[in-house]
């Protein structure tokens, strides 16, 4: 029997999860500029936007036991639009590290819009494209940084020169 992972397609349609994933780390400058038209005069909200807290676990080494690292804020919403025919509705849902109430407004409406299939092409372009760019040049950014700030021990040694240790000579 052959599942969905067995066969590899080289553009798997994106799924809910992974454009959610972005949204939450979108910045709000790119959110305003592809969402902010779409932004309903009067959102109805199932959760209108709240700030708490969350609390985040690590592992020592990747392997070890959990353990409770401390407590990020987290914003969070969920609002209802108003699809594009007069009978559906979609639930747009967001979280977001911070406090910005309006971030997690608009990427709410950007998961709301992304359900529809004759929008998603478009917000790929305007908005989860420079998204991930945005987060590929972070990326980059701070590997850059933490390669700054690499050692090489090997040179040392080979910079000390070929005296013997012991200090006898032939």
């Amino acid at each position: 029997m052959f599942h969905a992972f067995d066969n590899h397609d080289p553009a798997p349609p994106m799924v809910r999860a992974d454009w959610m994933a972005l949204l939450s780390r979108a910045p709000l400058d790119l959110l305003e500029s592809a969402v902010g038209a779409h932004w309903p005069v009067k959102p109805h909200w199932l959760r209108a936007p709240e700030t708490g807290l969350m609390m985040v676990q690590g592992r020592a080494g990747s392997t070890g036991e959990r353990f409770n690292l401390g407590e990020v804020t987290v914003s969070r919403c969920a609002l209802r639009l108003s699809g594009a025919q007069a009978d559906t509705t979609v639930v747009g849902v967001a979280y977001a590290l911070g406090r910005s109430h309006r971030q997690v407004g608009l990427a709410a409406v950007a998961d709301a819009l992304l359900q529809d299939s004759s929008q998603q092409d478009l917000l790929e372009q305007t908005l989860l494209s420079p998204v991930r760019q945005h987060l590929a040049l972070l990326r980059s950014q701070r590997e850059q940084r933490a390669q700054s700030t690499k050692v090489e021990f090997f040179t040392v040694a080979r910079e000390s020169g070929s005296t013997d240790d012991e200090g006898e000579t032939s």
